[in-house]
């Protein structure tokens, strides 16, 4: 039996949350309620739900604050958002947009309208799921399946490229710029192994914000050294240029740096696919 996909209705309307609560749940949803966007913010981090359903207008907080902080947090920065709202101004829609909203429904809406927007979302993230949203690399499903290839195989490395600091510069200077600092690294790594790469090598994200480079040994020495000099010399220019010096981001907000590790199959046998992602996790601390 297929497991049921959830839904976060958040509504300060009380009799409009209690119908749509009552609609989704007989859609065979799962379905929880908040009507306040710090209520919202806590459910989404405790169990992420499949998709949110946000009203603007909050008593707390509004809609776009709620969205901003979700998108901050690693476990919750890539759910589906589709904003219910009154208003319908362009300036509006845009600013949903930007946040990376996927849908945005002005009130009164049709239900059934409703229901299809929301079975589009999640059959879309369940595709994208596939592809880091960002830079376009293969992650999930699709890098379980190139570990899984070499859990017995011999001669392998795996290149584990981790980009650190980069929630406090998302802090600092937004979600574009973070964003841009992910494609310029991901460009940037795929471009060492198209030069000194073969046919068969591997390049995913193993998390968010961490690449994996699989390769045979023999290359994987060059490809991490290459990787390496080209992504640090690279990084005080992700800063604006009046905050390019190590000491120059307000605060003490952590600078952006790489970190570059391996795991090569001659390390120990691996019994599966759970074992090697344990031990890679743990590589990257």
């Amino acid at each position: 039996m297929a497991e049921k996909q959830s839904i976060l209705i958040v509504e300060d309307d009380g009799d409009l949350a209690e119908m749509l609560n009552a609609y989704f749940r007989v859609q065979g949803y799962d379905v929880l309620t908040a009507a306040w966007g710090e209520d919202a913010i806590k459910l989404s981090q405790q169990s992420a739900p499949d998709i949110i359903l946000l009203d603007i207008r909050l008593p707390d907080i509004d809609g776009y604050e709620v969205c901003r902080r979700l998108r901050s947090n690693r476990r919750t920065e890539s759910l589906p958002i589709i904003f219910l709202t009154e208003r319908r101004d362009r300036v509006d829609k845009l600013q949903g947009l930007e946040l990376g909203v996927v849908d945005y429904i002005t009130k009164p809406f049709d239900i059934q309208e409703l229901r299809l927007r929301v079975r589009n979302a999640l059959r879309r993230a369940k595709l994208e799921t596939l592809v880091n949203p960002v830079t376009g690399l293969p992650e999930g499903k699709l890098v379980d399946e190139q570990l899984q290839k070499i859990v017995a195989s011999p001669g392998w490395t795996a290149l584990v490229v981790a980009v650190r600091g980069l929630q406090s510069f998302r802090e600092l200077y937004g979600f574009v710029a973070a964003d841009d600092v992910l494609r310029a690294v991901s460009l940037m790594i795929n471009n060492v192994v198209r030069e000194v790469g073969g046919e068969g090598d591997f390049v995913g994200h193993f998390s968010n914000e961490d690449f994996i480079v699989i390769t045979p040994n023999a290359r994987a020495r060059e490809i991490n050294e290459r990787i390496q000099s080209r992504v640090t010399q690279s990084m005080d220019y992700f800063y604006p240029l009046r905050d390019r010096e190590p000491e120059s981001p307000p605060g003490n907000a952590e600078r952006l740096s790489l970190t570059l590790k391996g795991i090569n199959a001659a390390q120990g046998s691996f019994e599966d696919l759970k074992s090697l992602k344990a031990v890679i996790q743990r590589i990257i601390g």
